[in-house]
């Protein structure tokens, strides 16, 4: 089958709501983010507001990371932490939205700190810097990795590379392909991966994760 595929009840309108849907659910949830909670609260949390957003189920668990738990890859297991007066989180949600696969991730911090700050604000414009040679250049996901790893080090940064972007599509996109975007030959196709940046401070425990649609 082809990677770059859709599924056969694939609807763009449709995906694209899921994608709006899901960006607009992580903002509502990390407005509601208190100093003390754990991840776990964030959990209960997200999964309370899932009706008001017309999420059917998650086709991949939620992280919701707090503090040093921000520099641990997808399957790492969280450390007991709670929510500082200055620290930094990230959300990463994948709700199935009328049938379509949303999976939107963003970092956020609280207070003052500069380095929470910065490392927030660097890894969307990351994200930004890589959607946007891939628009002009037409280049391969293997290629697109390539390219992060390189602007990430000028920004002072260490790119995870564990966090390899993949496909999204109807659910589920796992009969379309399992693949990850970074082991993708191919040019990338609109509407078809998610590109991943998660950012790891050089020397101290804090990371910054986001992640959207190529379009």
């Amino acid at each position: 089958m082809d990677i770059q595929a859709f599924g056969p009840h694939f609807d763009l309108n449709k995906f694209i709501f899921a994608r709006d849907t899901a960006r607009e659910l992580c903002h509502d949830l990390s407005s509601r983010v208190q100093i003390g909670m754990t991840e776990e609260d964030l959990h209960q949390l997200y999964k309370s507001l899932g009706p008001k957003y017309g999420v059917e189920k998650n086709w991949h668990p939620a992280k919701l990371r707090i503090g040093s738990n921000t520099i641990k890859s997808f399957k790492d297991v969280s450390a007991p932490v709670e929510l500082q007066e200055e620290d930094i989180f990230f959300i990463d949600i994948g709700p199935v939205i009328d049938g379509h696969e949303a999976d939107y991730g963003e970092p956020f911090s609280i207070g003052e700190n500069f380095e929470h700050k910065r490392i927030v604000e660097k890894a969307q414009e990351l994200w930004n810097i890589v959607a946007d040679h891939w628009r002009t250049h037409s280049i391969s996901g293997h290629r697109l990795y390539d390219f992060a790893v390189i602007e990430a080090k000028k920004m002072g940064y260490v790119l995870n590379l564990n966090e390899k972007g993949h496909r999204v599509s109807d659910f589920p996109h796992a009969i379309i392909h399992k693949g990850k975007l970074m082991e993708c030959e191919e040019v990338p196709v609109p509407y078809a991966w998610i590109l991943e940046i998660h950012l790891i401070h050089p020397d101290l425990k804090i990371g910054a994760f986001f992640e959207d649609i190529l379009v």
